[in-house]
């Protein structure tokens, strides 16, 4: 029995409702299978898609090693930090490292990590950011860009600021070169170094399965190249803390950059944080050229360990000095010299605008006509004024 007051034909309507939207549901899910094509195994399109995965079934590989007596040691040393020493010092025994080529297993663990993060940050945050911006593939490869590198920066500037605090670099600035040669870290400089070494190795095969442009590729390059040739002198020269300085303020004024990018690209009207990110990209070269000049140029020149000791870790030479000197104030005066060539060319562009809107505004505004004469203006046309008539003499 129906029920009263509700016709037969209401329930009908909405069953065929019903039946509508499980067909269109159906057939948007149908289309979305569709969509994950399947690629034969080792191909180039399964190893783009499917990298994620095939690293993480490597690292489960080695954590199921540690399990085992037989592979236990070999494991750990992908996982931990080697070449420990344990000092006993005033707060107790405390364990210190050093460096050497086992660092490179423990890099190749953490390079496989940082690519799992990646992927997880690009398809949990990002991919969802973007269909919902609905940017262009150029926009959308520099939003991907900039959001995978604010991340990284953000993390490790706020990282490396809590590693200056806690080894007390803040309050002491001298104990930056009057300890060197810094031969034994603790857990968490060296960490930070071989976690740093791992992500922008990790970049460099990035390119390959982010699917980066040709024109592209040469500008990240460039970049990277740069980040792995000052981590790894630092790390090498026993300069690590004044690489964690120099990081420390590299990552922070990056940061302000990939933040401006990012909201520039959600809406163009956001054009100011890169004004506040000029004044802090100029002040950030300019306390980097004057530290590294305080740091290499006066105070390892004036230690009294000069000389060269593989042994002992000791470089303070004036012949490894000033090619680090050098690497450095290069590479801030060449980052110096592409600021002020795009602030020009944006200065330039600029101006141009300004020349054609009043150009544009000059045409559009209506001239005004010039009264003849020998006629007068009506209705827009201009006709001849009457002659006055002769008076003919009586």
């Amino acid at each position: 029995m129906r029920r009263a007051g509700r016709p037969l034909t209401s329930g009908l309507r909405s069953q065929n409702i019903l039946g509508e939207k499980v067909g269109k549901s159906n057939s948007a899910e149908m289309a979305f299978r569709r969509r994950n094509k399947s690629y034969p195994f080792f191909s180039q399109e399964f190893l783009i898609q499917n990298h994620a995965d095939i690293v993480f079934s490597l690292v489960i590989f080695i954590l199921i090693g540690l399990m085992f007596e037989a592979t236990a040691k070999t494991a750990i040393l992908f996982i931990q930090p080697q070449y420990n020493i344990s000092t006993l010092s005033p707060e107790g025994e405390v364990t210190l490292y050093q460096y050497g080529w086992q660092d490179c297993t423990t890099i190749l663990f953490y390079f496989f990590i940082t690519i799992i993060l990646h992927a997880v940050v690009q398809e949990y945050v990002l991919d969802k950011v973007n269909r919902r911006l609905h940017l262009s593939k150029s926009k959308n490869t520099k939003f991907t860009e900039s959001g995978q590198l604010c991340v990284f920066h953000l993390v490790s500037s706020v990282w490396s600021f809590y590693v200056l605090i806690t080894e007390g670099y803040v309050f002491h600035p001298s104990s930056l070169w009057e300890n060197y040669p810094h031969v034994h870290l603790r857990f968490q400089v060296k960490f930070f170094y071989l976690t740093q070494l791992a992500y922008w190795l990790h970049a460099l095969p990035e390119l390959y399965f982010q699917k980066v442009r040709k024109e592209e590729i040469p500008r990240q390059l460039q970049y990277i190249c740069l980040y792995l040739l000052h981590i790894s002198a630092a790390y090498l020269l026993n300069l690590s803390p004044v690489g964690l300085v120099l990081l420390c303020l590299q990552y922070l004024s990056e940061l302000g950059f990939h933040i401006a990018r990012m909201f520039y690209f959600t809406d163009e009207s956001h054009q100011k944080m890169f004004d506040l990110w000029a004044v802090n990209f100029v002040f950030t070269r300019m306390v980097t050229l004057t530290f590294v000049f305080l740091a290499l140029g006066f105070g390892l020149a004036r230690a009294e360990n000069q000389g060269l000791d593989w042994d002992m870790g000791n470089f303070n030479t004036v012949l490894i000095r000033m090619p680090v000197l050098l690497l450095v104030s290069l590479t801030q005066s060449w980052l110096l010299w592409k600021f002020i060539r795009f602030q020009l060319k944006r200065w330039r562009e600029f101006r141009h605008e300004q020349v054609a809107r009043k150009r544009a505004t000059a045409k559009q505004t209506p001239r005004p006509l010039k009264r003849d004469s020998i006629g007068h203006h009506e209705n827009g046309a201009i006709k001849a004024s009457p002659r006055p008539k002769k008076i003919k003499a009586p």
